[in-house]
């Protein structure tokens, strides 16, 4: 006899498109990560909790919630956006490698974007090359703008193969000498669990939204307050993609180069209105 589900369990559709149970707790967390004070979460779960249904996309779930946050003056709201603002980045992958060289550079790094390097066999292209303290890590993205992408165990498989022929060949070369090398996967998404125990056996530096464990992308951007253009909404989708084709990908660059919003063609008022954004945002 076939189970039956619950008349208290609502099961929601995941990116993926597999369905899974309501869980209050993750949006609870969800929203306390954003910064939002208890009573503006409690107000928002009772919202969600009276309104969700049979079907609904995790993605719908959180646009409601963010509307929410905005709506209720949470100063933080941006915070809840910040995955897909990064997962906006697209379609082409390049933005999201220079968000991360970016992202490195306030580590300390420095850092070389989409570079051709030689191998001791063939030529290789390398999106992010990061170098600091004697140590260079060789670096590929994996941007994807679907919800619930995972890399799988090809991606550090070839990419630790990559580097090893670069590095053979760099070790030939005396501007190298005294650098210890390391490969390396950043990705706006996550790793499949063959991917990572691969990684940690092979010395791979990965990066990942959620990986690793209170260090991962989402951590590093929240830290750092490195916020990509695609976060504003004072900007339409096209004007934010201007943007990036002029490789201005963070709020940080644009809140340096304002004068490029005339180019844009933004009036006067609409300016104004990204720039008190900018400063909101990076206060």
């Amino acid at each position: 006899m076939e189970a039956t589900q619950p008349r208290n369990e609502v099961l929601i559709k995941k990116a993926s498109g597999n369905t899974e149970a309501f869980d209050v707790n993750k949006l609870k967390n969800s929203l306390r990560r954003s910064g939002a004070g208890e009573d503006i979460i409690s107000q928002i779960v009772s919202d969600i909790e009276a309104w969700v249904y049979d079907g609904v996309s995790t993605g719908k779930i959180y646009n409601r919630a963010y509307k929410l946050l905005r709506q209720m003056g949470s100063q933080n709201s941006h915070l809840y956006k910040l995955k897909m603002a990064i997962n906006s980045m697209g379609p082409s992958g390049h933005p999201f490698e220079q968000f991360i060289g970016e992202l490195f550079k306030l580590q300390g790094y420095e850092v070389q974007v989409a570079q051709v390097l030689e191998g001791a066999a063939i030529t290789h292209e390398m999106d992010i090359i990061a170098t600091k303290d004697g140590m260079q890590i060789l670096m590929e993205c994996k941007f994807s703008q679907l919800q619930g992408h995972s890399v799988s165990i090809q991606v550090p498989l070839y990419v630790h193969s990559r580097v090893e022929d670069i590095v053979e060949k760099r070790q030939q070369d005396a501007k190298y000498q005294g650098l210890s090398f390391r490969a390396g996967v950043v990705t706006n998404g996550r790793f499949s669990p063959d991917s990572i125990h691969y990684s940690i056996y092979k010395g791979i530096k990965l990066l990942g939204w959620d990986y690793p464990r209170d260090n991962a992308l989402r951590d590093l951007v929240e830290r750092a307050r490195l916020f990509p253009v695609t976060i504003l909404s004072s900007l339409t989708l096209e004007q934010k993609r201007a943007l990036m084709r002029e490789e201005i990908v963070t709020c940080a660059q644009l809140q340096k180069q304002t004068d490029i919003l005339e180019a844009l063609g933004l009036s006067k008022s609409k300016q104004a209105s990204v720039i008190r954004e900018l400063e909101t945002l990076l206060r």
